[in-house]
């Protein structure tokens, strides 16, 4: 009987998981489609490989959660949750250099307003 409580109490865990999967999917399709299409830019072929790889990640955190909910294992809601972890902690990265250069292309641009002289 513990056996079955164990599951019962896998599966009220990770049933939160398993009903945002799709939209765990779908962030993680769009990641990646977004890193593909940075890929194209001249700087963001620098940066495009996080985008893709929170995707991935991402991607294998809703696998991860839809297994561990039909299975009831407890490996499977660990492994779920550190993809969560590092999606998380890609995603934060990708953010602080996203600020890092729109503040550094900003500076540049003011830097530039600053030198514009008029002449007639």
């Amino acid at each position: 009987m513990e056996t079955q409580q164990r599951y019962e109490l896998l599966r009220d865990v990770a049933e939160p998981l398993y009903r945002a999967k799709i939209w765990m999917q779908l962030i993680g399709v769009m990641l990646i489609l977004g890193g593909v299409l940075t890929a194209i830019t001249v700087v963001g072929i620098v940066i495009a490989w996080i985008p893709i790889w929170g995707g991935v990640v991402l991607m294998q955190a809703a696998g991860a959660s839809k297994r561990a909910y039909q299975s009831g294992d407890e490996r499977e809601l660990r492994f779920a949750l550190g993809k969560l972890k590092t999606h998380f902690t890609i995603f934060g990265v990708l953010v602080l250099l996203y600020l890092l250069l729109f503040v550094g292309m900003t500076f540049l641009g003011l830097m530039g307003i600053g030198n514009v002289t008029l002449s007639y």
